[in-house]
């Protein structure tokens, strides 16, 4: 009972910390007395460290006394994954959560110290204070993490056999959950604007950003998801269009609209009913992202609990929806902009249309995960909405996405200049042709992947003469090199750059993958996409943690172990780990799919009809996949290069 009490202790002190600068701020908004927020703030904090600093005993201890410990955690687990225990299920997962909002306002209200009198930063921290109190006080009600557990339990469950299978659940849900964190605080200063009437300020421009972090930090997290799912489940694809990545992605598509947006209210006074509409729908969007993933309404690979928490966290939503519209609606007059875009092939013109490309697909991804839930609840009967769904909007949408983003960095404002916009593009435009034609003698034939290609090319050549202008400029101006990376459009330009290299990889590796299932008797070889690959027979591996059966299967004599593991705890969960060489030029990703004989051995499925020794494998070739992964870093890096960047008159979008 004694961590119960301890970690309880905590969280209440956490509670009391956060409605005590909830309530002195509203109250200092009033009477105009100081309210000492930065304290509050620090003592909410000190209490959610606390909390976790409880959890985190438990599970390394794997103290059983505490009922989420023998749930998620066995003696057996191995450290790495007795700490990332605590994000396995609901309850841990919210501690991580309010971990990441505490140290957020404690850096919003640090950070804005010096300009604490002024009511928008006293609006949005009232209104920080007021979204940590609501999840607070999940954990302190219905999502306790804390609950003692009744039995004297000597061992407990153990994590998910999927959850305990890569170490890339350590870094992919925090960093998830950082990013839908980070919206937070655009939506807070929102809602702060609308409700003193200060929409002509600077603010959008100040909070863009916080978004650009945010959204860096989550691009990041989405394509280690990805990544994730490539390594662990199995199928050797890295996206299924699944409820729970849907969740992930709608959030990023509309925080990317905003991004792009209000450089356009900044230069031109354009978008303000517009960006503060998206600032409210991005932080909408990750409760409603939230509820898909733990609430059990949807069925999903990623969702790993589900409680009864969905009716809280669907009125918090709906909350925040009508609280943000409610807002709008009364400042509608104040929030009219006095002039429109004078082109359509201006770059605000483009932006407009970045806008409209971005939330149409976002209400696209939003009606498709839902609709299940709605056919469910009007026809009773249950239907999935499959990729060919997604993909059918998702290609038209990537091919207009490489076209803004050849053309936008290059065009000017309010205005259009042929013959300048031809001067610019022209050298990209021959580099395209060019690549295409070498692709063509090569023997490439299929059309999109050609035209991806020209695209993408023209894309990259907009984006590398952009940062070369970049660097010319820091140059004349006897500037250090690296300067440049901190200019108004590098970080815009080196994310371009990411976005054609995951577009390269994606176009490539679905488009030339090779799948196959061989079946191999011990010695034997076959080729598969001009991959030499060899049976050379079986292993098994005993561990505390773990049972495998593994393949010795050499892939151009590169050693790989496939196999069917079996975890202990959670009834001896068992589970097909894939093995995979991969290099920059392409990937081997091979599965142990069955085994021939009359007995199933260590889980792994039989067929009788094949000989007793021979092995089903699942081949899967594809070109170019590892460069999927080198283009979120450049994601990642290029978001954090647009954050630290020095202000400038020509801000350019990301």
């Amino acid at each position: 009972m004694t961590l119960t009490w301890l970690g309880r202790g905590a969280l209440y002190l956490a509670l009391l910390g956060s409605l005590g600068g909830l309530t002195l701020q509203l109250v200092a908004l009033r009477t105009g007395r100081a309210s000492h927020a930065m304290r509050w703030a620090w003592g909410s904090l000190a209490g959610v460290v606390g909390a976790i600093a409880v959890m985190q005993f438990a599970l390394v201890t794997h103290n059983f006394s505490l009922a989420y410990v023998a749930q998620n955690n066995a003696t057996f687990t191995p450290l790495l994954y007795s700490i990332t225990g605590m994000w396995s299920a609901l309850e841990g997962s919210l501690l991580l959560w309010v971990l990441l909002l505490a140290v957020l306002i404690a850096s919003v209200v640090r950070y804005y110290r010096t300009t604490r009198d002024d009511p928008v930063v006293g609006w949005a921290t009232a209104v920080l204070f007021g979204v940590n109190t609501f999840f607070l006080l999940l954990m302190c009600g219905p999502a306790d993490p804390f609950l003692h557990n009744p039995a004297a339990s000597l061992q407990g469950a153990g994590p998910n056999a999927l959850l305990q299978d890569n170490p890339l659940v350590a870094i992919h849900p925090p960093l998830l959950y950082a990013g839908f964190v980070g919206f937070t605080v655009p939506f807070a200063f929102a809602i702060a604007m609308l409700i003193t009437g200060r929409v002509h300020d600077t603010w959008p421009l100040e909070q863009r950003r916080w978004t650009v972090l945010s959204w860096g930090v989550l691009s990041v997290g989405i394509v280690l998801g990805a990544w994730w799912s490539y390594e662990v489940l199995g199928w050797g694809g890295f996206w299924g269009w699944d409820p729970v990545e849907n969740a992930a992605l709608l959030p990023w598509l509309t925080g990317t609209a905003y991004i792009h947006s209000v450089i356009v209210q900044d230069r031109r006074g354009l978008f303000r009913v517009w960006n503060l509409s998206l600032a409210v729908a991005t932080f909408a969007l990750t409760i409603l992202g939230t509820f898909f993933t733990r609430s059990g309404v949807l069925q999903s690979v990623h969702s790993f609990s589900s409680s009864t928490l969905g009716p809280l966290l669907i009125g918090f939503f709906l909350l925040t929806v009508a609280l943000g519209v409610g807002l709008i609606a009364r400042r509608g007059d104040r929030l009219r902009s006095p002039v429109g875009v004078d082109a359509a092939l201006s770059r605000e013109g483009l932006f407009v249309a970045n806008n409209v490309l971005f939330v149409g697909f976002a209400v696209v991804v939003l009606l498709g995960t839902v609709f299940p839930l709605l056919y469910e609840a009007v026809n009773g009967g249950q239907v999935t909405v499959g990729t060919p769904y997604f993909a059918s909007v998702a290609v038209p949408m990537s091919v207009v996405l490489l076209v803004l983003m050849t053309l936008a960095p290059l065009v000017g404002w309010r205005t259009l200049d042929r013959a300048v916009l031809w001067s610019r593009l022209r050298l990209s435009a021959w580099v395209a042709l060019g690549v295409v034609v070498a692709l063509v003698a090569e023997g490439v034939r299929r059309p999109m992947v050609l035209f991806a290609y020209f695209l993408a090319s023209a894309a990259a050549g907009s984006a590398l003469r952009t940062l070369r202008g970049a660097f010319v400029t820091a140059r004349r101006k006897r500037q250090p090199w690296w300067s440049a990376l901190r200019g108004p459009s590098a970080g815009g330009m080196v994310v371009h750059l990411g976005v054609v290299v995951m577009a390269v990889a994606i176009v490539t590796s679905t488009s030339y993958a090779t799948r196959a299932e061989v079946t191999l008797a011990t010695g034997q070889s076959t080729v598969v996409a001009g991959q030499y690959i060899t049976f050379d027979g079986f292993a098994t591996v005993r561990q505390p943690l773990l049972t495998a059966l593994q393949l010795r299967v050499e892939v151009n004599a590169r050693h790989l172990r496939p196999a069917v593991t079996t975890y202990n705890g959670r009834s001896s969960q068992t589970v097909g780990t894939p093995a995979i060489d991969s290099n920059l030029a392409r990937d081997v990703y091979v599965t142990f799919d069955a085994m021939g004989g009359n007995g199933a051995t260590s889980g792994a499925q039989v067929q009788g009809n094949l000989p007793a020794g021979s092995v089903v494998l699942g081949v899967t070739v594809e070109p170019l996949l590892s460069w999927l992964w080198i283009g979120g870093l450049l994601l990642g890096g290029g978001a954090a290069l647009s954050f630290l960047r020095r202000r400038s008159n020509d801000d350019v979008a990301p």
